[in-house]
């Protein structure tokens, strides 16, 4: 009997270690086969392998064969498919108001999150500590706008002084998947 192959992709690795370190952490010995396939699988967020398995398994005809019949590229429905889950997980860290009501655990989730503050930030204009603090602070639920002010500024979305006194907002394109989850916040 053939076996069938299946692709893995994790969009942290870091996420993903350790995901699998804690539930490696909670067991008394070594995992089963079985056991090793649900743990991977729950890492990059799905119930167990039987569901991974299932959502990797659907069948797609070759591209040719979906072209004639009028139908996208199987690759390019798994990557709408993926791009809609990405954009669905940045909805749900906002609450109805338009808030950050966590920071994502997922690296990926933190940047996108991080563009959507971006956004409610003035453009080509100069705003002292107190002034980005006192914004973050009103678009954040969770209390930590420190954290927003460090990673604005080390992923480049916020420059600042050497002395930290005056941030600026940089000026860049909005990615798509922030611009399609911006429609459903607040």
């Amino acid at each position: 009997m053939s076996r069938t192959l299946l692709a893995f992709h994790a969009d942290d690795m870091s996420a993903l270690a350790k995901a699998l370190r804690k539930q490696l952490m909670e067991r008394t010995g070594a995992p089963t086969h079985l056991e090793m396939l649900n743990m991977l699988a729950r890492a990059i967020g799905h119930r167990n392998f039987q569901e991974f398995r299932a959502g990797a398994e659907t069948p797609a005809a070759p591209d040719e064969a979906r072209a004639d019949a009028g139908l996208e590229p199987a690759e390019t429905i798994a990557e709408s498919r993926h791009h809609q889950e990405q954009v669905d997980r940045l909805v749900r860290c906002f609450d109805e108001a338009g808030r950050l009501l966590r920071w994502p655990s997922r690296r990926t989730d933190q940047v996108h999150a991080l563009w959507v503050l971006w956004t409610r930030l003035p453009a080509r204009q100069d705003l002292t500590e107190r002034d980005i603090s006192d914004r973050l602070k009103a678009l954040n639920a969770f209390g930590d706008h420190a954290i927003l002010r460090r990673e604005l500024c080390s992923t480049g979305l916020m420059r600042r002084t050497p002395d930290g006194r005056v941030y600026r907002r940089v000026e860049q394109p909005l990615p798509h998947i922030v611009a399609e989850a911006l429609k459903r916040i607040a």
